[in-house]
């Protein structure tokens, strides 16, 4: 591998889900401001929208969407344009 292209400041970061809570600590050289206490280590924090512990495709969990009652309103709401 060439050298000099990889990053130097590789370190733990906190990853936090922000839709369930759950924490979990890897490498990383994600640059942040904020900080979280992971028993009794302060660890620079990212906070996630979704992970492996909330995604529908790992948890085996989806989420019910109201397509039909939706495609059905638009359908009212524009049939007035409808020539």
């Amino acid at each position: 591998m060439r050298k000099g292209i990889h990053p130097e400041n590789y370190r733990m970061v906190a990853f936090k889900d922000m839709s369930n809570g759950d924490v979990f600590l890897t490498k990383s050289t994600a640059d942040t401001k904020e900080t979280l206490d992971v028993e009794g280590v302060d660890y620079p924090l990212i906070k996630l929208e979704i992970s492996r512990t909330s995604h529908p495709f790992y948890t085996g969990k989806s989420k019910l969407i109201d397509a039909a009652g939706r495609i059905d309103k638009f359908k009212n709401k524009y049939a007035k344009f409808k020539k």
